[in-house]
């Protein structure tokens, strides 16, 4: 949502400007200077980069869009979920989990999360790192490399959609000349007609070189920028989990666990240790008694 009003905002200042200079507004209105710059952007896109990552690129722009940003609750929930999962490692062992594992989108412990069910990443980042551990002779050392270098590869593909839309901004510019100098094409060839004409011409020609250069640092480039911090939050939640298995792993209780997971949390979403075990116990409490029952 914020990426919009930033979009709006920045069309907003840039046309405000131009009317307090007594401009007119219809001169900017060239749908052949647009033509020229947004075609040929589109076919740099698909010129360069591959079916996988137009669709990252799709995909990365409705998640903007959406501000799905990872906040302190999201991490409360997933502490609180993996609370309970340690916790029931800790009092039936790695095998009582097995099905959970293997099956996340059957399990009842999951399902009380669906957030974290939808996020394919982070589910199968603690799956596969826990089915590999019931299959037992892996030491936390090499547990830890293989989240590494999970971790390295999920960020590596994030980041591609990212560098292909960087590499579009950075054409626009570029492309904003070739529009201008096609439309002063135009006027060489109108000389001789009246001076107002040619203004006109001269005058759609420069907005080519415009709408190249407000496109690329007004649009384009901040989208691609704020794509870039939304991969480095996915891979700092992942870094979270990384840390909290591998305390665990280690031997160490399930609410020592999770205090490592939560030192790991950036500081501005970091809850606090009083807030974690509240969330936590006042969570487990109800499913210990459902556990009992059954």
């Amino acid at each position: 949502m914020f990426a919009i009003i930033g979009i709006v905002v920045v069309f907003a200042a840039v046309l405000s400007g131009f009317l307090m200079e007594r401009g007119h507004v219809t001169v900017l209105i060239q749908p052949a200077e647009l033509l020229i710059i947004a075609g040929a952007a589109t076919g740099t896109l698909l010129t360069a980069n591959p079916m996988h990552i137009l669709k990252k690129i799709v995909a990365s722009l409705q998640g903007v869009v959406k501000g799905g940003m990872i906040g302190k609750e999201r991490y409360l929930s997933t502490l609180k979920m993996m609370y309970q999962f340690l916790n029931k490692v800790r009092k039936e062992g790695l095998l009582s989990v097995e099905g959970d594992v293997e099956k996340p989108e059957e399990s009842a412990l999951f399902k009380s999360f669906p957030e974290f069910l939808k996020d394919h990443h982070a589910r199968d980042f603690v799956c596969d790192t826990l089915r590999t551990a019931i299959t037992g002779g892996v030491e936390p050392f090499d547990m830890d490399q293989m989240m590494e270098l999970d971790m390295e590869v999920h960020h590596h593909e994030a980041m591609q959609p990212v560098l292909a839309l960087s590499t579009v901004a950075d054409s626009l510019p570029g492309l904003g000349i070739v529009a201008a100098v096609l439309g002063v094409v135009i006027t060489m060839g109108a000389l001789g007609g009246p001076p107002e004409q040619i203004g006109e011409k001269v005058a759609a020609a420069l907005v080519g070189t415009f709408l190249g250069i407000l496109l690329c640092y007004g649009v384009v480039g901040p989208l691609s920028s704020n794509m870039s911090k939304t991969a480095e939050e996915q891979n700092e939640y992942l870094h979270v989990l990384r840390v909290l298995l591998l305390s665990f792993l280690k031997g160490s209780a399930p609410m020592i666990a999770i205090e490592m997971g939560r030192r790991a949390i950036p500081a501005r979403v970091r809850p606090s240790f009083d807030e974690m075990e509240k969330t936590c116990k006042n969570r487990a409490e109800p499913a210990a008694a459902e556990a009992a029952a059954a």
